[in-house]
């Protein structure tokens, strides 16, 4: 027997799967995972875990690929957020200094020579905030609201160019 469980969905599926009223509380029925298949989901980047039996053991074979496999295949910096699949948006991150928090797997830190920073990955934007508990000479924590709209190069930019 052959299931089929999804891994991720980036957040252009998850607009596509709004716009289409798309009941999030079927992804909660006894019948998860099996009632849905990757067509249902409108992403080219759509990865999956296949699951096969054997000998009373399951074996997981994991089309996921690596931190530099997904680096690879980010799509062009010019292109918006919302066309990167969340393993290439963490890989991204990664990459930029970024490391994940272990309470939330929507928020990431970077912490700078000149400041420090929190990440939080929205569902409608990204979101950083630079601590005024790290080096600067902040006065209050300063938070800035990114759309998924605005291109990763003009994101990373923004975010790199600090406070």
């Amino acid at each position: 027997m052959e299931t089929l469980m999804v891994s991720s969905i980036s957040y252009c599926c998850l607009t596509k799967l709004n716009s289409r009223n798309f009941n999030l509380s079927s992804l909660f029925s006894p019948s998860f995972p099996n009632s849905i298949s990757p067509n249902s989901f409108p992403c080219s980047n759509f990865s999956t875990h296949r699951r096969a039996r054997t000998n009373k053991r399951t074996q997981i074979i994991s089309k996921s690929a690596t931190q530099d496999e997904w680096l690879k295949s980010l799509p062009d910096k010019k292109k918006p957020l919302y066309s990167h699949s969340l393993p290439c948006v963490e890989a991204w991150l990664k990459q930029l200094g970024f490391f994940q928090s272990n309470d939330d797997r929507a928020v990431w830190f970077i912490e700078k020579p000149d400041w420090h920073a929190k990440l939080s990955l929205d569902v409608t934007d990204l979101y950083i905030r630079y601590l005024k508990s790290g080096p600067g000479n902040l006065d209050k924590d300063m938070e800035r609201r990114f759309s998924y709209a605005l291109s990763r190069e003009d994101i990373e930019n923004a975010i790199l160019g600090g406070p």
